[in-house]
């Protein structure tokens, strides 16, 4: 336990550095916003440990650091990103509430609509017929297809 101690003395910096670059890896695998701040708040601790900062300090430093910052970024930081209304990804999905045309003459509810400089299978939503022309607006997506109303 003395040379783990000693060795810890030490490589203080680069043992809270490690731990740092370690969950900020797991975090960008998992993608879940809570180990972010326990990365950041490692590298904090791994300053203050190379300032001279004792282990059990260090520990408590961490643990109550980690605590304060992971609950004001979940109070405040999912505020700032509730404007996304999609997956950036998402390409079909970011289609709903955009204007296009009908290709051609609707067979029943299933046709062509032409929206984004794309042509996109579409079922229609509602009765009415469409001519080829008609204007219609994308109100949802069902896998590869649009559901499309006269707009």
């Amino acid at each position: 336990m003395d040379s783990l101690l000693q060795t810890y003395q030490a490589h203080a910096f680069w043992f809270w550095v490690g731990l740092g670059a370690a969950l900020l890896a797991i975090e960008v695998l998992t993608g879940t916003g809570w180990l972010l701040w326990a990365a950041a708040t490692a590298a904090v601790v791994g300053v203050a440990a190379m300032l001279g900062l004792p282990p059990a300090y260090a520990i408590l430093l961490y643990a109550g650091l980690t605590i304060v910052s992971t609950l004001l970024a979940r109070r405040y930081v999912p505020k700032s990103l509730q404007s996304r209304r999609h997956d950036i990804n998402d390409n079909v999905a970011r289609l709903i509430g955009h204007r296009g045309m009908a290709v051609g003459p609707f067979d029943g509810r299933l046709g062509r609509v032409f929206i984004d400089g794309k042509e996109w299978a579409a079922e229609l939503d509602g009765d009415p017929p469409l001519a080829p022309g008609a204007q219609v607006q994308v109100v949802a997506v069902d896998g590869a297809r649009l559901r499309v109303r006269p707009a």
